[in-house]
C-alpha cells in the first residue's frame, strides 16, 4: 500500500507521542517533529507508510536514547493477555466452528495497536483504545460479538483460508504486537488440532519498534511450543522484504501459506508477489478506504499474486473443504 497525503498528520502524531513514552522534554520533542518535516519533504508517496514508521522510531530512539521506549507498555500487554488465555480459549471451546472462532479472535487481539492509538478517537473502536490496555483485553472478550462479528463478507474471506489451512504443510504467521501473541497462540493451537504435522513458523521483529513483538515476546507468550520462532531480520513496523534476512526469506518464499497479522504487514506487503491471507482490523480510516471495508471491521483478506503477475483479492466464494 502506498502512502497517501492523509499519512502524514498520523506520521507527526505518532511521532509526539513516541517521544513523550520516551520521557522527552518539549524541546526534543520539538526537535523531533523538526526532523520529521525534514525527511517528509523527501519522502515518496509511493513508499509504504511502514517504511516512514521506520524512520519515525528509529530517530525518536537516536534523539531520545530510549532504545525500547515501549518496553513496560509490552509487558504489561502480555502479562494481562497471559492472564486472560483461560478465557480466550473458554470462547473456542464453547463455538460449533473452533477455527472460525480462533481466527475472529486473533483478529480481535490486533486492536492493541499503539501505533494507531491516536488515529481514531470515535466510535466503538476508539472508545476501547483510548481505555488502556487492561480495558481494551477485556473488552474484546466482553463485547465479542460486537467486536468481532464479521461484516462484507467479501473481506472475511474464511472457506479460502481453512481450504488452504488444511492443504499447506508449511505455514509461516507473521506476528504483529505484543499481547496480540496470546491470541495468536490460541489459533496456532487450533491450526495444531487440524494436524499436529504441520509445521509453522512464527516470525517477529529483529530490534524493538513500537510494541511489536520480539522474540522474546513468542516465549513469553508460549508461542514457542507449538511453532519455530523466528526472526524477520527487521525493525520495521511491518514487512518491508529488502530488509529482512536472507533466512526469513527463504521461508516466506517456500511457505505453503502465509498469514499475516497488523495493518503494518498489509501495508507492506498488500502487493506482494505470492498468496497471503491478511488478519486485521481496519482501526485507520486511510487503510479502510484502500481495502473498501468499514473502518472498525475486521478483516481476513485473501491476497492472490496471479501467474501474470496480477494481483487479485477474492471474494468470499464457496471452496470446498
Amino acid at each position: 500500500m502506498r502512502t497517501y497525503l492523509d499519512c502524514i498528520p498520523c506520521f507527526f502524531k505518532q511521532a509526539l507521542e513516541a517521544a513523550r513514552i520516551a520521557g522527552a522534554d518539549e524541546r526534543t520533542q520539538r526537535k523531533i517533529l523538526n526532523e520529521l518535516s525534514e525527511k517528509l519533504s523527501s519522502f515518496s508517496l509511493s513508499s509504504s507508510p511502514p517504511q516512514m514508521g521506520r524512520i519515525i522510531y528509529g530517530m525518536v530512539k537516536d534523539i531520545t536514547g530510549k532504545y525500547d521506549p515501549y518496553a513496560k507498555i509490552k509487558k504489561k500487554s502480555n502479562d494481562t493477555a497471559l492472564r486472560m488465555y483461560p478465557k480466550i480459549k473458554k470462547r473456542v471451546d464453547m463455538s460449533s466452528d473452533r477455527l472460525l472462532a480462533a481466527v475472529k479472535l486473533a483478529i480481535a487481539g490486533n486492536i492493541i495497536d499503539y501505533g494507531v492509538k491516536n488515529s481514531l478517537n470515535t466510535g466503538f473502536v476508539g472508545r476501547i483504545l483510548s481505555n488502556g490496555v487492561d480495558a481494551e483485553l477485556e473488552k474484546i472478550l466482553d463485547e465479542e460479538n460486537e467486536i468481532v462479528k464479521p461484516g462484507d463478507e467479501r473481506f472475511f474471506n474464511y472457506s479460502e483460508f481453512k481450504h488452504t489451512l488444511r492443504k499447506s504443510d508449511t505455514i509461516l504467521y507473521l506476528a504483529d504486537n505484543t499481547g496480540e501473541t496470546v491470541f495468536d497462540r490460541v489459533l496456532i493451537e487450533e491450526i495444531k488440532n487440524i494436524d499436529k504435522s504441520k509445521k509453522i513458523f512464527y516470525a517477529v521483529k529483529e530490534k524493538p519498534i513500537i510494541n511489536d513483538a520480539l522474540a522474546e515476546d513468542a516465549y513469553a507468550c508460549g508461542i514457542d511450543k507449538l511453532a519455530e520462532v523466528i526472526s524477520s531480520g527487521s525493525d520495521a513496523p511491518g514487512t518491508i522484504l529488502s530488509l529482512c534476512s536472507k533466512k526469513f526469506l527463504a521461508i516466506y518464499k517456500k511457505a505453503d501459506m502465509v498469514i499475516s497479522k497488523g495493518q503494518g504487514n498489509f501495508e507492506s506487503l498488500s502487493s506482494a508477489e505470492r498468496d497471503i491471507f491478511f488478519l486485521f482490523m481496519a482501526k485507520c480510516y486511510v487503510i479502510a478506504n484502500d481495502v473498501g471495508c468499514s473502518l472498525g471491521e475486521i478483516v481476513l483478506l485473501f491476497h492472490q499474486y496471479a501467474a501474470n503477475g496480477m494481483n487479485t483479492v477474492t471474494a468470499n466464494s464457496a471452496v470446498a473443504d
